[in-house]
């Protein structure tokens, strides 16, 4: 895609107009420090760390359109983002210049030119999220902070399954909708409602245009009685038809969940930079024979 630069400008710090590009990032993060991704007082977000690192450069304001608002805890393999910038600096020069200023729980994996009218949120077509859960009954250092560690029964992932089968589609998911949203209905278009099983890993994908306030975690806590047995498939369609709010008590722990990549008409970057960045976990269920 080629940056169209003729409607971006703006005046520099010495006061002369100046030309600006529309850049383009792909953002990985690890959200266990922070407060989610948008700017808030007093809370460290990934959007305020990396505008900063940005204005640490440029010497002046900037802010940066995420394509998505995680919540506090959750990770992203390919957040998308962009922010407009002097020409001066290449667009594709900032990845280095970013990961040289920002801390290690925030990577650039690559920056780009885009045209003027992009943006990250509203040229955006959908989001992918991947849930993950670890269902040994012993902990895993090197895995407890990207899993919920469920260990309580066993999840039966064709239960699961059934149950996010009659998700796809447009349907008003008020259930699954926390409040403290801006957001004025709880229409959503689920494009993809995925779960499989990977040893002793069982990951959840949901793809939709959009997403309620804390959608995927309600969501997912409710599908956790639906894998142990204590709620059917047909129990768990019903609650969120009838936008049983009060029945979906709890929400999985952040740590789970992964914003793992935002599709767009035409994706100004190859697929291997952005499409499946999040490693899968996998470790088998029985231990095999000693020698």
């Amino acid at each position: 895609m080629s940056a169209s630069l003729s409607t971006l400008t703006d005046f520099s710090n010495d006061g002369t107009l100046e030309k600006l590009q529309r850049v383009a990032l792909i953002i990985q993060y690890m959200g266990a420090q922070f407060h989610g991704w948008q700017r808030q007082l007093h809370h460290r977000t990934v959007q305020e760390e990396i505008e900063r690192s940005i204005e640490s450069v440029l010497a002046r304001h900037v802010t940066l359109h995420g394509a998505g608002r995680t919540d506090a805890g959750v990770h992203a393999a390919a957040q998308v983002a962009h922010f407009d910038a002097p020409e001066l600096i290449p667009a594709h020069r900032w990845m280095d210049i970013l990961n040289n200023r920002l801390p290690s729980d925030i990577l650039i994996r690559a920056s780009t030119a885009v045209s003027s009218d992009w943006h990250a949120r509203f040229s955006a077509v959908w989001r992918r999220y991947r849930y993950t859960l670890y269902t040994e009954s012993r902990p895993n250092l090197f895995v407890r902070p990207f899993v919920w560690h469920y260990y309580h029964a066993p999840l039966d992932e064709l239960l699961i399954q059934e149950a996010l089968n009659p998700l796809t589609g447009c349907h008003h998911l008020a259930a699954f909708h926390r409040s403290g949203s801006s957001r004025s209905h709880s229409w959503v278009d689920v494009q993809v409602a995925e779960c499989i099983r990977r040893g002793a890993f069982v990951e959840i994908e949901l793809q939709a245009s959009g997403f309620l306030y804390g959608m995927v975690r309600l969501l997912v806590g409710l599908l956790v009685d639906v894998g142990r047995g204590t709620r059917s498939p047909a129990e768990f369609t019903e609650l969120w038809k009838k936008e049983r709010r009060d029945l979906v008590k709890y929400a999985a722990p952040s740590q789970g969940l992964c914003l793992l990549r935002v599709g767009y008409p035409d994706f100004p970057l190859s697929p291997e930079i952005w499409f499946d960045t999040q490693p899968r976990f996998f470790l088998p269920t029985a231990q095999p024979a000693y020698c």
